[in-house]
């Protein structure tokens, strides 16, 4: 059995899903996503490096995870959501409902439970990654793991590149 080291592996290994981690060494002050994509750049596409962000909406909080190199479109996130609009959570925000410290925000094994959109580009790619809950830790997962372990929608998030 294997130890969890976040609450975010510990929730994979609850489920009984397989993953793999990839650590580096952090300094960035903030763009976490660029520096992990950087990190792991050798062996992964950039594209294959997704960020988590979350998103509010008056009472509701929806976790989006996107590719690192793209902007999220908070009109698409929040159609796909259900919802109105949507605005980027405040990071103490953020810190405080998901658990973990920015830079470190991973989409599993968060405190409680939220709304889950993947950008449909995951599935382009046979695994991606994701943060594993702490700064310089990666979590390689297929979509569709992910997708089990959080109840995701699947959504084309992203902004169009012009």
């Amino acid at each position: 059995m294997k130890h969890s080291a976040t609450p975010a592996t510990g929730a994979l290994d609850a489920l009984g899903l397989r993953y793999s981690i990839h650590k580096f060494e952090s300094t960035a002050k903030d763009h976490f996503g660029r520096e992990a994509a950087e990190a792991v750049g050798r062996e992964f596409s950039a594209e294959q490096v997704f960020k988590t962000i979350l998103f509010s909406h008056e009472t509701a909080i929806v976790v989006a995870v996107s590719p690192v190199g793209h902007e999220i479109s908070a009109k698409k996130l929040a159609s796909a959501a259900g919802l109105r609009s949507l605005m980027p959570t405040r990071p103490e925000v953020a810190q405080r409902v998901s658990g973990y410290v920015v830079g470190g925000i991973s989409p599993l094994g968060q405190k409680k439970s939220h709304l889950t959109v993947i950008d449909e580009s995951a599935w382009l790619f046979p695994t991606i990654l994701v943060s594993g809950g702490r700064r310089g830790l990666e979590i390689e997962i297929s979509p569709d793991a992910l997708r089990q372990a959080t109840s995701a929608i699947i959504a084309q998030i992203c902004a169009l590149s012009s």
